[in-house]
Order: structure tokens, then C-alpha cells, then sequence
């Protein structure tokens, strides 16, 4: 398994797609035909995926990148996060695609770069790219010693929290242990409140709470899970820790965990039920706290908090870079996509990206002190190594983390059992 271990990571860190509440699908504009005119000035076009209603820190970006450079005019494109690899993929099939895509690491996510990659879909990035790529995660940014996607991030995935709501319920700190867990979830039941908001309708935030859930379940107990299933040493209809996982998410809901009609709610149900208080937290990117915080009340004092692990077992989270940006191979602007992707990794730009987001930016997280800072709950564990990469973004093909999406989903509704989702993603992984 591909693993980031740096003292200096450990002084903090963060997973963050922004996962708000869902936007109609914006139209696409594909690439233009030539680099500029005559007047020096250029257009190209970016695509990015959101979950909300607000103003993408993309979006800002982009505005703040042509204040910059009034020769340059960006298209953004805006797409919901739940469609956005299905969408992305048909565009660069179409030969429609955007100049610059987000993309994320690896391959096990369906804007994973490195099958867009290998399909002839992306560009080839220079030194600034290679640069920023994590010690000992090469292989989920490159393809022969060439690098497709410039990271932005180092995110932890974990549970965004009110510690402010948890307050007003007579409840002093966020649960620490299982057995807490659930009692805490069985009293804000009984107050028609929920510690979890789960968009269960929404794959991407299914896939992400088991994710999120595996890191104490699979990943603290064998930190090696990965590359026993690549080396065809275990399965997961095998795992224990996997079948743990998925349990956990029966038990969650049986417990009255998750906010009722958790199974047919979308993104608008984690960013209403946190923002409004009628749920304490959500398995959301860490970056989304900044976001919610924006329609919360001040008092509501969001904190990234692990999920506790089993009785008698290991703590942990996980924590790696999950979001590139990549460059369309079929672009008529290269260059001009290029000097984005420059500017982006600019100390300027880096700083900007965190305070807008949320997230850590990839090229300073480093030398952050996050003590004093809503990561305050997992520093230690980062300092403890008690962290691993996103699953998602190791495993082979995007069939699996989609298998484990819709997985979830049937848990939620009874329609599945913990053996035929760990069936199907076995099937997927391709034996």
C-alpha cells in the first residue's frame, strides 16, 4: 500500500471533496480552437466538481487568476459532485472536455487519472507537478516516470463535527469510544436530532463513511490490506476488518445514528442538517467545514474528529492527497493551462486555496502548526502514524469503489448483505 509517512506530516493534515448540497448540472464548455488572437489575449476552460450552492474555491481562483492576467479569460464549469467522474469521462470521449479537469490520484476513483491517463485522455505535466507529488505515492501520480496530475491537497478523511451543537444538547465532547458513540447517538434520538447526517442517495458520501469507517476497522489493525489484495493474498469477502466495516454501518443505522430517511438523502441533507443544527457531523472532506461554517451560526465550532475505533482496537484515520488537476491531451491551450497550473502552485496561490477550502495545501502543510486549528482532534494520531492513504485511490479500476457506493446503499435499504457487496467487489477488482 501506498503510504505517506513524514515527521513533519505529522504535525497535521486532512480528505476533502467539498460535499455540500447539489447543483443542476452545468453546461460544459470543451476546448477552444486556438491559443489566443492577434491582441495576446487567451481562453481556456476549467472544470471542477462541487456539491453546493456556494462559490467553488476553484471559481474564486479562477476569477483572482484573470485579475491577475486581464489577457485571460477562463470558462468554468461547475459540475455536481455524484455525476462528476461519469460526466468527465463522457466529455473526453466526445472530444468536448475542458482545457483543465480536476481529476483525483490513482485509479479506484472514476476521475482517477490514471486510467484517463492511459486511455490517451490527459496530458503529461511538467517539473512543477513532479515536485509536488508525496513521497512514496508516485505510482497514483505517474505513468512511466511521467506525472498527470499537479496535486492541490493533503486531506484527512474523518467526521466533520459541531462541537458547538453537541453543547447545546448537554453533551461536553465529541464521543471518543464506540460504546459513547452509540450512547450519544440513542440521546439526540430521542431530542429528533442525529450525530450523523449520511447523504445516503448520494454514492460518493456512501463510499466515503465506509471509507472513513475501514480506517479503524481495516487499515489501523493491517496497514498493508492493500497490497495483500493486490498480491492476491486475501479478499475482501475474506476480511474480517471488511466485514466489520459494513456491519458498523448496520449498526449506525439501526442505532439511530443517522438522521431519519438517511437512505434517500442527498448532499442538501449533511449541509442543511449540520449548517441548522439538527445533526452534529457528517464522513465528510475535512475542507467541507469551512464551507457549512459559512451558513452555521458562529457558535457552532466545527472540529475534524475520528471515528472511534471497535472495543479494543486501534485508532486511526485516513489522510493523503485526493485532489489533481490535469490537463485535457485533446487541449488547443496547453500553455496557457500550463502557466494556471504554475500559478497554482504558487506560494500566493496555495495560501488562498487553504483559506478558501479548508484544505491543506499540498506544497505548506508541512510546516503548519494545526494544534489551534478545527484538526486539532487527529494531530496526534498523524504523530502517531495512525493514518493511511485514501483506499479508493489505491485499488485498481473505479468498478470497485462503485461497487462498495451502491453497496452501502443496499445495506441502507435491506436490499443487500455484507457478503454480496464484498462479493461484488471482489467481482470488480477483477478475479
Amino acid at each position: 500500500m501506498t503510504q505517506h509517512r513524514s515527521s513533519a506530516a505529522r504535525r497535521g493534515a486532512v480528505i476533502a471533496v467539498p460535499v455540500v448540497a447539489a447543483l443542476l448540472l452545468a453546461g460544459c464548455s470543451g476546448s477552444s480552437d486556438d491559443s489566443g488572437d492577434d491582441s495576446g489575449k487567451v481562453e481556456f476552460s476549467f472544470t471542477f466538481a462541487t456539491s453546493n450552492n456556494l462559490e467553488s474555491p476553484y471559481e474564486t481562483l479562477a476569477k483572482e487568476y484573470m485579475d491577475e492576467n486581464p489577457d485571460v479569460t477562463i470558462t468554468t464549469n461547475p459540475t455536481p459532485n455524484d455525476k462528476y467522474g461519469e460526466t468527465i469521462r463522457t466529455q473526453l470521449q466526445a472530444g468536448n472536455a475542458s482545457d483543465v479537469i480536476q481529476t483525483t490520484p490513482g485509479s479506484g476513483d472514476a476521475r482517477g487519472l490514471i486510467p484517463l491517463a492511459e486511455a490517451g485522455f490527459l496530458e503529461p505535466l511538467g517539473d512543477t507537478a513532479k515536485n509536488l507529488v508525496p513521497a512514496g505515492s508516485e505510482s497514483i501520480f505517474e505513468i512511466d516516470g511521467k506525472v498527470y496530475g499537479q496535486p492541490l491537497d493533503f486531506t484527512i478523511g474523518a467526521i466533520v463535527a459541531s462541537i458547538g451543537t453537541l453543547n447545546q444538547n448537554g453533551i461536553d465532547e465529541f464521543p471518543s469510544t464506540e460504546t459513547d458513540f452509540f450512547d450519544v447517538c440513542t440521546q439526540l434520538a430521542a431530542g429528533g436530532k442525529s450525530l450523523i447526517a449520511l447523504a445516503g442517495a448520494a454514492g460518493p458520501n456512501a463510499g466515503l463513511t465506509a471509507q472513513a469507517i475501514s480506517a479503524t476497522r481495516v487499515y489501523a489493525e493491517e496497514p498493508d490490506w492493500n497490497e495483500q489484495r493486490a498480491d492476491g493474498k486475501t479478499t475482501f469477502a475474506e476480511s474480517q476488518g471488511w466485514k466489520d466495516t459494513l456491519q458498523t454501518i448496520i449498526d449506525l443505522n439501526d442505532g439511530g445514528c443517522f438522521q431519519p430517511g438517511a437512505e434517500g438523502g442527498g448532499f442538501d441533507a449533511i449541509t442543511n442538517g449540520l449548517a441548522q443544527g439538527t445533526s452534529v457531523g457528517g464522513f465528510i472532506p475535512s475542507g467541507s467545514a469551512i464551507e457549512i461554517a459559512k451558513a452555521a451560526p458562529a457558535e457552532a465550532n466545527f472540529k475534524v474528529e475520528p471515528f472511534p475505533p471497535a472495543v479494543g482496537g486501534k485508532p486511526g484515520i485516513l489522510a493523503s492527497s485526493n485532489y489533481t488537476l490535469s490537463i485535457n491531451a485533446a487541449s488547443k491551450q496547453k500553455d496557457a493551462a500550463n502557466d494556471f497550473l504554475d500559478w497554482m502552485a504558487s506560494d500566493q496561490a496555495q495560501q488562498r486555496y487553504h483559506e478558501l477550502s479548508g484544505e491543506l495545501p499540498i506544497s505548506a502543510y508541512k510546516d503548519m502548526d494545526l494544534s489551534d486549528t478545527i484538526y486539532s482532534p487527529v494531530v496526534d494520531l498523524l504523530a502517531d502514524d495512525a493514518y493511511a492513504p485514501l483506499p479508493a485511490n489505491i485499488w485498481p479500476n473505479p468498478s470497485v469503489y462503485e461497487a462498495l457506493q451502491v453497496g452501502v446503499q443496499g445495506l441502507l435499504t435491506g436490499q443487500n448483505t455484507i457478503d454480496q457487496v464484498l462479493s461484488d467487489m471482489d467481482a470488480a477488482w477483477g478475479e
